[in-house]
């Protein structure tokens, strides 16, 4: 070959970019994705320690001290713990979504071209985190000697908790589709469990932001409850908090454009 059809070669054969990052070992078998059941179980058994976690330590708060500050304060403080911790967990596994709210957000943007769950996925998560609200419920209950299944009395029906929710999960989505949209998923363990404890103070319903951990709150009459007739407007709220972040996340969060040659 000429030295000419060499130069020709090289340009019209531009040598492949260099392979970044681990990879597999020669003849390993490349990671494969959870099985459905193995993400569904993820998201029923991660909600319902997250509700356990919620209602139990507003359960041992209550009976520790009389100070409702204080009650909150620990509430807040284990939950912001243990979801760092369910997060970091189930992860991997599912996204640790535990939340209906987040799901439906997640299967919104993969129909719109963006990466997330899928209709079938959506339609098997959302059940399991229902139903792991309510068992998380059950446990908490049951760790404390209080009875299974007793409706709360705590109504949070008043239009400014309602706003509350707006704001609460407004914000949570958009720290997660933010934190998606930069590839900095990896701080969300973190990120996320901070901003539910934050949330615990500076929103007016204490940031339930969460449909499926809303529906589970109701089957306990204690600290962390909510009266089952409060329940459909703040799951109400939720969504449209969840339109509101969505909203944010496309306008603050756009790609650049490509400067013109």
């Amino acid at each position: 070959m000429s030295a000419t059809e060499a130069a020709e070669h090289d340009r019209a054969e531009p040598p492949a970019p260099p392979v970044t990052g681990p990879q597999p070992a020669p003849g390993a078998t490349p990671p494969q994705a959870p099985p459905l059941i193995a993400k569904a179980l993820a998201e029923l058994v991660g909600t319902a320690a997250l509700v356990a976690i919620v209602v139990g330590s507003g359960i041992q708060a209550t009976e520790l001290t009389k100070d409702v500050g204080l009650q909150l304060l620990a509430n807040s403080t284990a939950t912001v713990f243990g979801l760092g911790v369910l997060i970091t967990l189930f992860g991997p596994v599912s996204g640790a979504h535990f939340n209906p709210a987040v799901t439906l957000a997640e299967w919104w943007t993969a129909r719109r071209g963006g990466a997330g769950v899928s209709a079938r996925e959506l339609a098997v998560y959302v059940p399991a985190q229902i139903a792991g609200a309510i068992a998380g419920s059950f446990l908490a209950d049951a760790m404390f000697g209080a009875p299974l299944v007793k409706w709360s009395t705590h109504d949070r029906s008043s239009g400014n908790l309602l706003l509350g929710e707006v704001v609460a999960t407004a914000g949570l989505i958009l720290l997660v589709f933010g934190l998606a949209r930069t590839d900095r998923l990896r701080f969300a363990p973190v990120a996320v469990a901070s901003y539910i404890g934050a949330a615990y103070w500076f929103t007016s319903s204490t940031s339930f932001a969460n449909p499926a951990v809303t529906i589970g709150r109701a089957f306990t009459d204690t600290f962390a409850g909510i009266a089952p007739g409060s329940v459909p407007g703040f799951i109400a709220m939720q969504l449209i908090g969840a339109a509101v972040g969505l909203a944010l996340v496309a306008l603050i969060f756009q790609s650049g454009r490509k400067a013109s040659a």
